[in-house]
């Protein structure tokens, strides 16, 4: 009895022994556990700040994208805008240019003809000089036929012509805007050359008709041809 007594006891001690280790056991896993669970916890905090704040930054990079989109269009309307306006310009500049020209305040170079008016030859039965002689009427029909054909400058003995230039025939002479020219008269004119003459040769045109009146014509076709402005302008 006294042995079996020991035995009783002992296994008593063992098995209070093993409870206490396998609770203690217990014990350290829920800690273990509760600390996984503390770090997991974290981590997802950690990830959804993340988140949080990459989406955040990806909104701010929309809204500056479109300002940057809203800019580049405003740029684009105002480079659109100083084109125009720059393309005003130019061709305000042109048409000052054009009008100077037209007035005969610049110098001008270019293609064109030249146009040689000469007194015919004399001829002892005809009783009327006049009948060989250049008229400012032939001159006329000659500078009318150049401008419609385009011509972009006119000048007689190199004195350049303007809408308001006049012309008036004094005897042997014409005077042009005051200033007297004897014959031969040369008239320069800048403008397509092919135009020109063939404007000027057309049959019963200008040409012909001068040729009927006993004026020696002649046409000469210019590479280039300059006319200087006209005396203080």
């Amino acid at each position: 009895m006294k042995v079996k007594g020991n035995h009783l006891v002992l296994s008593l001690v063992c098995l209070v022994l093993g409870f206490i280790m396998a609770f203690s056991y217990h014990l350290t896993q829920l800690e273990h556990e509760s600390e996984r669970t503390s770090l997991s916890d974290n981590q997802y905090t950690t990830t959804l700040a993340l988140r949080n704040q990459l989406i955040s930054q990806e909104e701010e990079n929309r809204k500056l994208q479109k300002e940057l989109r809203q800019k580049q269009a405003s740029v684009t309307e105002n480079e659109k805008n100083l084109a125009k306006e720059a393309q005003v310009f130019t061709n305000l500049a042109e048409d000052a240019e054009k009008y100077r020209m037209f007035l005969g305040k610049v110098k001008v170079t270019g293609k064109g003809v030249k146009i040689t008016l000469t007194d015919g030859a004399y001829n002892p039965k005809e009783q009327n000089i006049n009948s060989y002689l250049v008229h400012e009427h032939h001159v006329f029909k000659v500078i009318n036929e150049l401008y419609i054909s385009g011509a972009a400058a006119v000048a007689i003995n190199g004195q350049r012509l303007t809408s308001h230039s006049y012309i008036n025939c004094e005897g042997p002479v014409i005077t042009v805007d005051g200033v007297q020219h004897p014959a031969p008269f040369v008239i320069t004119a800048i403008g397509d050359p092919e135009v020109l003459a063939s404007s000027i040769n057309l049959v019963g045109g200008v040409k012909d008709q001068l040729v009927n009146d006993n004026i020696i014509f002649t046409l000469e076709k210019e590479s280039e041809i300059a006319l200087n402005p006209i005396l203080g302008g």
